[in-house]
């Protein structure tokens, strides 16, 4: 689990630098957050978390300690911290930050949808970018969005109140049941791709599409890509998952 990788990674630092401190190494200010963060990034490594992290341990501590010489009010940092607790909520664990949806990729969604009335899910919806217009152009459509974080989600609520079309959710989509879709719509991360897939396969419906905005299904070929000069400067990949005989490409 990513969380408890950092906290280990840090943990470990620590216990370095208050080893070295014990025998008399002479480490204060900047030097000892940097050392510190040069440990935490070489455990995580060891730990085996992804690249991105190593940074981010290299820079965490050092930048703790020249934030404590601004004279900034804790409440500042208590206010900042409840913000973006807010509004990424789960990511550290789910490692699936909040991606908003543009207008000229919601454009080519919606040459997605079926031509006849249909359902369609927006699994972590954000502010509901999609949805929204999705459901202004096809009112003959109903749109759900789920999304986890009550930042996103309170926005999106307060957008979307009196569209009749759209369901506004907030909650986990793995637990929805995607039997009820005739296309899905992510824009997660890699990391949950697989898990996507394989639940797509388990409960989507014959002829119901995945579209996933920028992240491919691994070893899966997509029955199409909209490219990304037509889909906002992002690649959207299209899936049939209950189709039968699609066989994965190999490595």
């Amino acid at each position: 689990m990513p969380l408890i990788r950092f906290v280990l990674s840090q943990l470990i630092a620590w216990a370095v630098i208050f080893a070295a401190l014990k025998l008399g190494a002479p480490l204060s200010g900047f030097a000892l957050a940097l050392s510190q963060g040069a440990l935490a990034a070489l455990a995580s490594r060891a730990l085996g978390a992804p690249r991105w992290w190593h940074a981010f341990h290299l820079a965490f501590t050092p930048l703790v300690w020249a934030a404590s010489g601004l004279g900034i009010s804790a409440g500042w940092y208590l206010a900042a911290f409840t913000v973006l607790a807010l509004f990424y909520w789960t990511s550290f664990r789910t490692q699936v930050p909040l991606f908003l949806t543009n207008a000229a990729t919601t454009d080519a969604v919606l040459d997605l949808l079926p031509k006849k009335s249909a359902r369609v899910l927006d699994a972590g919806a954000g502010t509901g970018s999609l949805v929204r217009p999705l459901a202004a152009a096809r009112p003959d459509c109903q749109f759900v969005g789920i999304e986890a974080a009550p930042g996103p989600w309170l926005i999106g609520r307060l957008l979307a109140a009196g569209t009749t079309n759209v369901d506004w959710r907030r909650g986990d989509f793995w637990a929805d049941d995607w039997a009820a879709y005739d296309l899905i719509y992510t824009f997660l991360s890699p990391v949950p791709m697989a898990e996507v897939w394989a639940k797509a396969q388990a409960q989507m419906r014959p002829g119901a599409r995945l579209v996933s905005n920028s992240f491919a299904v691994p070893a899966v070929a997509p029955d199409f890509i909209v490219p990304a000069t037509e889909a906002g400067g992002r690649e959207l990949y299209v899936y049939s998952p209950a189709a039968k005989g699609k066989a994965p490409i190999k490595g």
